[in-house]
């Protein structure tokens, strides 16, 4: 198996789950507290669709700049490692021995790898890499990569709670629309992000529906309090 592609295809799963799962929740809970002090849908869309705007950014940016930081880490290290194998040889050789021993591998077998690996400074970088720091080779492209699929999944999310609204004349029905909408999305994303993350199924879509709830009402009675003591 290439682990490189197949750690590609975690780290796109891993940024659908981080974006949907902000880009959902937060504007249901935006659009549900402002639906309780407005007259009309308008507000609640124009609001909605900024937040979306603002989050979609703001959780690319921080994406990309998380992935940016683990490959400037990764190549930062590496620089590291030639640095040891240039000046400290037979430490490093020994270092190959000691992971090699931890495989049950013969002392024989270990001074051959060792000295073939020695052979080739690139080869030897990588196992080290792999085997002392347990680091794999980045995607250079993933930083950029990360903040298109967070930016755009949070938009996608987003826009779930929103067709309440769309579909709707006044808050209230708006709300409640969007309430039963985005609480079965909820769940089913909830159950597709439980099987990724190997939680028991019926939980993590009850525990992730429960907080974008909690997150609604909680914006709601907020929102409602303000507006009576204005």
């Amino acid at each position: 198996m290439d682990t490189r592609s197949a750690s590609g295809r975690s780290a796109f799963v891993r940024d659908i789950i981080i974006g949907m799962s902000d880009g959902i929740t937060v504007p249901f809970a935006l659009t549900a507290g402002i639906s309780g002090v407005v007259s009309g849908n308008a507000v609640i869309l124009i609001a909605g669709i900024s937040e979306i705007c603002a989050g979609s950014i703001s959780m690319g940016l921080g994406g990309f700049l998380s992935a940016r930081t683990e490959i400037d880490r990764y190549y930062a290290q590496q620089r590291d490692e030639y640095r040891q194998v240039k000046e400290g040889r037979e430490g490093e050789k020994q270092e190959v021995r000691d992971a090699l021993a931890s495989y049950g591998l013969s002392q024989q077998a270990q001074n051959m790898v060792a000295d073939e690996l020695s052979g080739n400074e690139e080869q030897w970088v990588q196992f080290m890499m792999r085997n002392e720091l347990g680091l794999e080779a980045p995607d250079d492209k993933r930083a950029a990569k990360s903040a298109f699929n967070i930016g755009a999944s949070y938009i996608i999310g987003g826009l779930i709670p929103l067709t309440g609204y769309m579909a709707t004349d006044s808050p209230r029905y708006g709300l409640i629309l969007s309430s039963a909408i985005t609480l079965a999305v909820l769940l089913v994303f909830g159950y597709l992000k439980s099987r990724f993350t190997r939680e028991k199924a019926i939980r993590g879509a009850l525990k992730t529906a429960l907080i974008g709830v909690a997150a609604a009402g909680a914006a709601f009675t907020f929102a409602r309090l303000l507006n009576s003591a204005a």
